[in-house]
């Protein structure tokens, strides 16, 4: 959580020291005029902007809450340059202005003191706002890119912290602090930060689809790095650097660090060289103000009617009082639609123009049978959102997020007809992707080119098994072991007819666990049967009943598998299944039984993978091209961390791969399976088509 921390602290530590410093300094200025009573017109001013910088972090939050996905995304990354921006405008007006703050704000105190309290007030406020809104946006974006890491939080709470106690120590001179060496190191490093600030909203741009090159990489070191380690975790919390790149964020980054460190390391140099005549100018100011007396001053204002307490009280409630307005009026946009009803008759009853946004919509099943229902585009079918198995007189809530477009219900009782109601149209939202329905039609074309491979690897398969009771009817064990593991290898490709091949597939490949007696059950059998014999010392006569137990059931399942029903939702959802099954018994040692081998079983289920994916190509691309480009970057990092395991003599056994590659190599399969994880919504099949 520290590498997190760190960039929230060192902006909490240098926004804050100089919040501190200003207000220190009007204090100071104050206090030597004799004018403590104007104290609190500081305070409150102070106050009143910490109060607006809460508002605005609120108002970001709850805003980016209730933006699709893609408008998440460009939101983020349009607020991610604004804060470099920001932080860079920050860096260098300190640079420029440190030397000459102390007496810009006390010119500003004694102006206000002849003003009155509002002007005291506005100084103050204006002085801090502008730190606290700063403060505001980095963090925001920092948090957005933890996620749920509560680091950003801490380290800017501690960064703020101990910028208090030092302006505290400072003001009452217990502490000596070379100022200028301390913002000239902190500028360089908040430079640092904000260039891979730059490059983490820019890949937010790219990925929301308003800046291209999303898919051109500039390196990508999934392969060789493990994005989980403490290093990777450190470089990316600290500098938002990640082991995948594109060319934008690189150029970027490259260009903002060199151009923006160069004229701040100049400007540093020309500041040193400054005439020792202006430091002595300025002390002489400073001794003169000391001793002047406080005798030339505007006189206090009189005090009116009101209580002291109204004007605090209005500056620090007013901004909570907006942010709470603006998010009431976000949130209640989600709550504010009526309740539509769900049924043959009244399908869509009580629906009206809905206000662009995320809304939540309360279905009511007012008729008599079980239905499903969907937000439509009328024109294209495509689904927004969906409530299925709504019984009758019951009430769910459905999500989802409004642009500009054509909306309408439609409404699918169990056993009834489908009922769609009238649309309405709404504008002034942004460009909603909606998921473009899939019918048992639309599978049935890589239905039946699945069959055809299965069958055709199950036809391979037979004459492998028959080969492998050959083998060990023969005695030839260490041929047994090779030609084992080509028909395991063959069965573990079919990977998306598990569920087709019902007891047969406990039969063929099942495990001992769960079984009474485990490896010595009678009801061990198949292929894990056989690779415990083989590599723990059997005979060939004790194999013998496991090898024709497999041939015989393998020869069962090729005269079956053709008059089988296999289910079309299955192949979206096996997309997944498969190298989830992966991770978590090959990838984790549970299905080795003595050969070694789970990596090989592991590169066979990516192929199984792989010609599922080929299938359904057309389907995906249709409704989101950008699945399968990211699918198939993570495919190519697992496969060549897999192929990387197999040297000349064999595979390498899954407990003697180095530390560092397992680690990557579960990195990246876990990461795939986020990248696979949106396959089996977007191609199951609804009643809405």
């Amino acid at each position: 959580m520290w590498d997190e921390a760190f960039p929230s602290f060192l902006i909490g530590l240098r926004e804050g020291l100089e919040a501190g410093l200003i207000v220190s300094i009007l204090v100071a200025t104050l206090v030597r005029f004799d004018r403590k009573g104007r104290l609190p017109q500081v305070w409150t001013g102070v106050a009143a902007a910490i109060a607006v910088s809460l508002s605005f972090g609120a108002v970001l939050t709850f805003t980016a809450a209730n933006l699709s996905g893609h408008a998440q995304e460009a939101f983020g990354g349009v607020l991610s340059l604004i804060a470099v921006g920001f932080v860079t405008a920050m860096v260098f007006w300190m640079r420029r202005s440190a030397r000459s703050l102390s007496a810009e704000i006390r010119s500003k105190v004694e102006a206000s003191l002849a003003l009155g309290a509002g002007a005291l007030v506005l100084t103050s406020f204006l002085a801090v706002a502008r730190e606290g809104l700063e403060t505001s946006l980095f963090l925001w974006t920092n948090v957005r890119t933890a996620g749920e890491s509560t680091g950003p939080l801490i380290g800017a709470a501690v960064g703020l912290v101990l910028a208090a106690v030092l302006c505290w120590g400072l003001y009452r001179r217990a502490l000596k602090m070379n100022l200028t060496r301390f913002f000239t190191v902190t500028g360089a490093g908040l430079i640092v930060i904000a260039a891979g600030v730059l490059g983490y909203g820019l890949r937010d741009l790219q990925e929301s689809g308003l800046v291209g090159g999303a898919t051109s990489y500039a390196f990508d070191l999934s392969g060789h790095l493990d994005a989980q380690s403490w290093y990777a975790t450190l470089i990316q919390g600290t500098l938002n650097l990640t082991v995948t790149m594109t060319v934008l964020q690189v150029v970027a980054y490259v260009a903002y660090l060199c151009t923006v460190m160069t004229l701040f390391l100049q400007g540093v140099r020309a500041g040193q060289a400054a005439p020792v005549a202006e430091k002595s100018a300025e002390k002489a100011e400073e001794k003169g103000e000391e001793k002047a007396e406080p005798q030339a001053q505007a006189p206090a204002p009189a005090a009116s009617g009101r209580p002291r307490w109204v004007l605090p009280a209005a500056l620090v409630a007013v901004p909570a009082v907006v942010a709470g307005a603006v998010i009431a009026v976000s949130d209640g946009k989600k709550d504010s639609t009526a309740t539509v009803a769900v049924s043959e008759q009244e399908c869509g009853k009580g629906f009206s123009t809905p206000e662009p946004g995320q809304q939540v919509f309360q279905m009511h099943n007012t008729g008599d049978k079980v239905a499903e229902v969907y937000l439509v585009n009328p024109g294209s079918g495509a689904v927004y959102g969906e409530v299925e198995g709504l019984a009758p007189g019951t009430t769910r809530a459905l999500t989802a997020t409004i642009g500009t477009g054509d909306y309408a219900w439609r409404c699918v009782p169990t056993g009834g007809k489908s009922v769609t109601s009238a649309s309405v149209h709404v504008t002034g939202g942004a460009e909603v992707k909606a998921i473009k329905p899939v019918a048992d039609d639309d599978l049935k074309g890589p239905l039946d080119s699945y069959k055809d491979y299965v069958n055709k690897g199950l036809a391979t398969l037979m004459t492998q098994s028959q080969k492998l009771q050959a083998d060990i009817h023969g005695g030839d064990l260490a041929a047994a072991k090779a030609d084992w593991l080509t028909a395991h290898l063959q069965y573990a490709s079919l990977g998306a007819a598990y569920g087709t091949f019902a007891d047969l597939d406990g039969k063929i490949d099942g495990r001992a666990d769960g079984l009474a007696d485990k490896t010595a059950d009678a009801g061990f059998t198949g292929f894990l049967r056989l690779e415990y014999g083989l590599w723990h010392g059997q005979s060939a006569a004790d194999l013998t009943p496991a090898a024709d137990g497999l041939a015989r059931d393998v020869a069962t399942l090729v005269h079956d598998f053709p008059t089988q029903d296999f289910d079309p939702a299955d192949l979206p959802l096996r997309a997944h299944e498969i190298l989830e099954n992966t991770l978590q018994f090959e990838l984790t040692g549970d299905t080795d039984m003595g050969s070694g081998t789970s990596l090989a079983t592991a590169q066979a289920n990516l192929a199984g993978t792989q010609e599922l994916l080929t299938l359904l190509q057309p389907l995906l691309d249709e409704r989101d091209p950008q699945v399968l480009v990211r699918v198939d970057a993570g495919m190519k990092r697992v496969g060549d961390l897999v192929a990387a395991a197999r040297t000349a003599d064999g595979w390498t056994p899954l407990d003697k791969l180095p530390a560092d590659a397992r680690r990557q190599l579960n990195g990246a399969t876990g990461q795939l399976l986020e990248d696979l994880s949106p396959i089996p919504a977007m191609l199951e099949i609804r009643k809405a088509a």
